[in-house]
């Protein structure tokens, strides 16, 4: 009986792996570099293709190696894959993402990164496509003040703004959901 008991927890275990393992291939869509969607059937939270999202990320971590994306540029890259997956519209969605911090080499153009890096900046055709996707990218000037970093180093489609505090508390209080990466 033992046996028997311990070979139908063994199936049982199985067969949950296997049924894991058959979800659908993540789609990337709107962003292919970010984080893929996958559509979970019956979901307990779907989207909701009519609503408005607004959110602001708040970029300060560095990609872990110098060949991946930022951490803030996929989660934004992510999220628009989910909402592009499920049909929701693009202009349904407002994000903002605002760098300081050791983000902030995500942006430097190609030239400066390959300097530091030895490689090609692999989050530039990221940056331009959330710009075309209607995303707004800023760069804390403070930073680039206090590490003293020439604006003139950084990709041309982010926008120096006075502080990064101050664009994180100006669209908190405008309702915009804080994503903190």
């Amino acid at each position: 009986m033992k046996h028997v008991l311990i070979a139908l927890i063994i199936v049982s275990l199985s067969l949950s792996i296997v049924a894991y393992a058959q979800w659908a291939k993540p789609q990337a869509m709107a962003i292919p570099q970010a984080d893929g969607y996958v559509k979970i059937p019956d979901a307990a939270f779907p989207i909701d293709k009519n609503s408005t999202f607004r959110a602001v990320f708040d970029a300060t971590r560095a990609a872990s190696k110098p060949e991946q994306i930022a951490p803030a540029l996929n989660m934004v890259g992510a999220v628009l894959n989910d909402l592009t997956a499920e049909g929701a519209p693009v202009g349904n969605s407002r994000f903002v993402v605002v760098f300081h911090g050791p983000a902030v080499e995500a942006l430097l153009d190609d030239a400066h990164y390959r300097a530091k890096f030895k490689i090609a900046n692999p989050n530039l055709p990221v940056v331009a496509q959330l710009k075309k996707a209607g995303v707004e990218l800023y760069v804390c000037g403070q930073h680039l003040a206090g590490e003293n970093i020439d604006p003139k180093t950084l990709s041309p489609d982010v926008k120096v703004a006075t502080d990064a505090l101050v664009v994180l508390m100006t669209l908190q209080n405008k309702g915009f959901a804080l994503m903190s990466y």
